[in-house]
């Protein structure tokens, strides 16, 4: 998709399934399983996508979350159903006419397994040393997040996995964001920062001259969860989450803005229509 100065595509990258009445918190099975797929374990079927973000002139090519990643054992994806196409991200640069050398800018919303286990891979044996999957570009985290996944709360601990991120300690390429409106990534690229899901969730927002499109990461992982009261039972604060929704709702009706979906399977964005206690559907987005 042409979006003013950027190209912007969103790439499945692998699969996941994770609990239904997890990923519904309080709403009952009789509502949501109207509205997704479950499997005889309960769990529900979820895209991990990746956001690919060009700007040709100023020779930017961004990557927004990277997927579950490769660390995995058959006995361990098999927790979650984990499918992941390590080429799946190097065939959209290739459409693009880019490569994995390309790449200037990895956004990590934040250090879930599911959303940036792909930052890194096995040097050599499972279960051993890593390395970075994207060692030339710059990675941007919101330093209180960065410290949060290095020291967890014990709700969220079983989401981050050391190995994902270990390599970046101390590396030359980590770029930690500070503050509650941090500067812009770029001309045309800020950031939104939200704690209702995890602390300090990073989001960036591309200016496509009329609107904007934001991924909304796991704030608002499916169209499913567009309802307000539809949260998540993993979010550490999801009376935040849904004063953050509120917020999110009223600027994309005030001035037109997209929204881009991290884990739906079918939709990769939205343009809303309707009200902030009410939004609806008015554009399914082929990113």
């Amino acid at each position: 998709m042409k979006f003013g100065a950027f190209e912007i595509c969103s790439v499945v990258n692998g699969t996941v399934r994770l609990d239904g009445g997890a990923m519904f918190g309080v709403v009952p099975k009789a509502l949501w399983k109207n509205v997704t797929e479950v499997d005889e374990e309960n769990r529900i079927l979820l895209a991990t996508r990746t956001l690919v973000v060009v700007h040709r002139a100023q020779r930017r090519v961004i990557l927004v979350d990277t997927g579950c990643g490769t660390k995995w054992t058959p006995e361990k994806a098999a927790r979650y159903a984990i499918t992941y196409d390590s080429q799946a991200i190097p065939n959209a640069l290739s459409s693009f006419g880019l490569s994995i050398d390309d790449v200037t800018d990895i956004v990590i919303s934040h250090l879930h397994f599911d959303h940036n286990g792909g930052l890194t891979e096995w040097v050599d044996d499972p279960d051993g040393p890593t390395q970075l999957r994207y060692p030339h570009a710059k990675h941007w985290i919101h330093r209180g997040h960065w410290d949060h996944a290095r020291n967890p709360h014990i709700k969220d601990r079983a989401s981050f996995l050391r190995e994902d991120f270990l390599a970046l300690e101390g590396a030359d390429v980590l770029q930690p964001v500070e503050g509650v409106s941090p500067p812009p990534l770029m001309d045309g690229v800020e950031w939104l920062v939200t704690h209702g899901h995890t602390p300090f969730q990073l989001h960036p927002k591309i200016d496509g001259g009329d609107a904007g499109l934001l991924f909304v990461g796991d704030i608002v992982p499916t169209v499913a969860h567009l309802r307000l009261g539809w949260v998540m039972a993993y979010d550490m604060q999801p009376l935040t989450t849904i004063a953050e929704r509120q917020e999110i709702y009223a600027s994309c009706l005030r001035h037109g803005d997209l929204l881009a979906f991290p884990h739906d399977p079918e939709i990769a964005g939205v343009r809303l229509d309707g009200s902030v206690s009410r939004p609806i559907v008015a554009e399914a987005l082929n990113l």
